[in-house]
Order: structure tokens, then C-alpha cells, then sequence
């Protein structure tokens, strides 16, 4: 089942970090970033978080499973939904935990066969 529009848009208010937390629709799912790292994904209308050591620096005993076939196992923050400081404050601290994302190579004008 993909996930519906709705949801990701109520993670996004939930989470309130404005312009900062940012989705991208994939496979009908989304991935979401916080200053261009990501930090969660959104599957099945469920919020899975990257996993790091923020969920045991913040005390925060959430189950986990995987967010895909054959990805490893995810935080499943869905009952921190409706607590924004909470769930802002996992997404930030795990993105400050994440490594910036790889520069992308430019490319080369492409030559026509003129």
C-alpha cells in the first residue's frame, strides 16, 4: 500500500521544521530530509526513522521493523506522532548524527550528432 499524501503531510506539520525538513516521493513512498540528509522514511503510512544512537540517547523504547523488503530494521515513531517536541527533536538529533550527503558529479553537456 502507498503512502498518501495526507500523512506525509501531517509528519511534516508534526515534526515543524519548516523549510529545513523536506520530502521526496519515491516509488510511492517518501523519503525525508532534513538539511538535504535523510532522516526517515515514510511506508505505508508509517514513519520510520533512520536508525542511529539518538533513540537510545533520548530514551525512546519504539519497535522496529523494516520499512521495505529487504532494507534493515527501522524505529517505527508512529505513537510520537501526535507529541511534536518529541518527534522533532528525534528527527534533529538524528540527523545530526548523519553524514552530509555525497557532492553529485557534474556532467558533461551531452554532443549532438549534428
Amino acid at each position: 500500500m502507498a503512502t498518501q499524501q495526507d500523512f506525509v503531510d501531517y509528519v511534516m506539520e508534526q515534526v515543524a521544521l519548516g523549510d529545513r525538513l523536506t520530502q521526496k516521493k519515491m516509488f510511492g513512498e517518501y523519503a525525508l530530509y532534513v538539511d538535504g540528509k535523510v532522516v526517515a522514511f515514510a511506508c505505508d503510512n508509517s514513519l520510520f526513522i533512520k536508525p542511529s544512537t539518538a533513540s537510545t540517547k533520548l530514551s525512546l523504547e519504539l519497535p522496529r521493523r523494516p520499512p521495505y523488503p529487504g532494507a534493515k530494521d527501522y524505529l517505527v515513531a508512529d505513537e510520537l506522532l501526535d507529541d511534536s517536541d518529541r518527534i522533532r527533536q528525534l528527527v534533529l538529533e538524528t540527523a545530526a548524527l548523519m553524514p552530509m550527503p555525497k557532492a553529485k558529479k557534474a556532467t558533461s553537456p551531452r554532443k549532438s550528432g549534428k
